[in-house]
């Protein structure tokens, strides 16, 4: 039997498919058989520039507008309110009644007080009467020195005790004239606390008045910030409502003791120009600045701490170096540092234990302030 022959064209196609399968064999034994190329890509890291405002230390502290000098009027005596004669915000002058409680109590006082003093001075007028006689008997010898002296001694006490009557009678009419709540000076009302009808205890304040003589602002201050603040320190205030209008001002005065509640400390801020327009009560902002104590403010993310001293990645073209620093406490959030870094240094604060010295970074960074 002979074998069939194969033709050129059935030659050629069977050269081209052993090739086409020893190519795909080749491809799929070098991709298997070859290792991966090891290609980093450089990482994101977040940074924040050290700029000029984050080594001036500007700190602010919100603020009210108060007046320089308030009064908190109360009666000094107890009783029920039975009139008011004025509203919140109403500018009155010095002398002018504010309220009134029923005076029906004190009335009794006073009529008790004079017949008291109507009793005393009776009997003081009989004491002196009996003594005048007695001392003009005693001088003929018509009666002893010791009756003498008897009735002298009750004429003393008999004065003893009209001078008594007298100042009860007198606090009693003071007590009376208590029943009328006047102002002490020309101001305004700035809070009204007792309304017509209510029992009211003596030395309880009702309204609160604030004086014409200036307004300031008042602040409060933090425990840890305090020792930071000085009397005479100048500031800057700024009123939101005015329009975010600004004025100079000086610290005049500040608590010695913290609130039992916020613990944070009471301050006053007076203002050299006063802006018309600002009413009690608005809203102010008041800064202080460039006390250079507490250096730069750096968020704690931002310290790469191995061993004793405190260290940052800062960027310098394109790639990131560790940098030794100096820390001086904390503020908040933020970590003091007071020497090892310069204005325009480029810090990284997030995966900063991810990074190695020398390592290329891509930035995604902001000025810090």
């Amino acid at each position: 039997m002979s074998l069939p022959k194969i033709t050129l064209k059935k030659w050629h196609v069977v050269v081209i498919a052993v090739a086409v399968v020893a190519f795909l064999g080749w491809r799929i034994a070098s991709s298997i058989l070859s290792k991966p190329a090891d290609e980093r890509v450089a990482p994101v890291v977040r940074t924040i520039t050290v700029g000029a405002s984050a080594t001036n230390d500007t700190v602010t502290y919100p603020g009210e507008v108060r007046g320089k000098y308030e009064s908190k009027l109360a009666f000094q005596v107890a009783g029920k309110i039975i009139r008011r004669d004025v509203n919140l915000g109403d500018r009155v002058s010095a002398g002018q009644v504010l309220m009134e409680i029923d005076p029906k109590d004190v009335i009794e006082k006073v009529r008790a007080a004079e017949a008291a003093y109507t009793a005393a001075d009776t009997q003081a007028r009989l004491a002196s009467d009996n003594y005048a006689r007695y001392e003009s008997l005693h001088s003929q010898g018509a009666v002893s020195t010791m009756v003498r002296d008897q009735y002298r001694t009750q004429y003393e006490a008999s004065a003893a005790t009209l001078n008594q009557a007298a100042a009860n009678l007198t606090a009693a009419e003071n007590q009376m004239s208590y029943t009328t709540l006047v102002a002490d000076h020309d101001g305004s009302i700035a809070s009204i606390s007792g309304e017509v009808g209510q029992v009211v205890a003596a030395g309880s304040p009702v309204v609160t008045m604030v004086q014409d003589e200036g307004r300031e602002i008042e602040i409060h201050v933090p425990e840890n910030h305090i020792g930071s603040i000085y009397p005479g320190e100048n500031a800057k205030v700024t009123f939101w409502a005015l329009s975010n209008v600004t004025a100079m001002g000086r610290v005049t005065d500040i608590s010695s003791m913290a609130d039992s509640v916020t613990r944070t400390y009471t301050v006053r801020v007076a203002v050299d120009d006063f802006p018309a327009a600002a009413r009690l009560g608005m809203t102010a902002k008041v800064e202080f600045k460039g006390k250079g104590s507490m250096g730069i403010l750096l968020p704690q993310s931002a310290i790469y701490q191995r061993g004793d001293k405190p260290k940052v990645w800062v960027v310098t073209d394109g790639k990131v170096h560790l940098k030794e620093v100096v820390t001086a406490g904390y503020d908040g959030d933020n970590v003091k540092i007071t020497s090892g870094l310069s204005d325009g240094d480029v810090v990284v604060t997030g995966g900063i234990n991810k990074l190695s010295e020398g390592e290329d970074v891509r930035m995604e960074g902001s000025v810090f302030k």
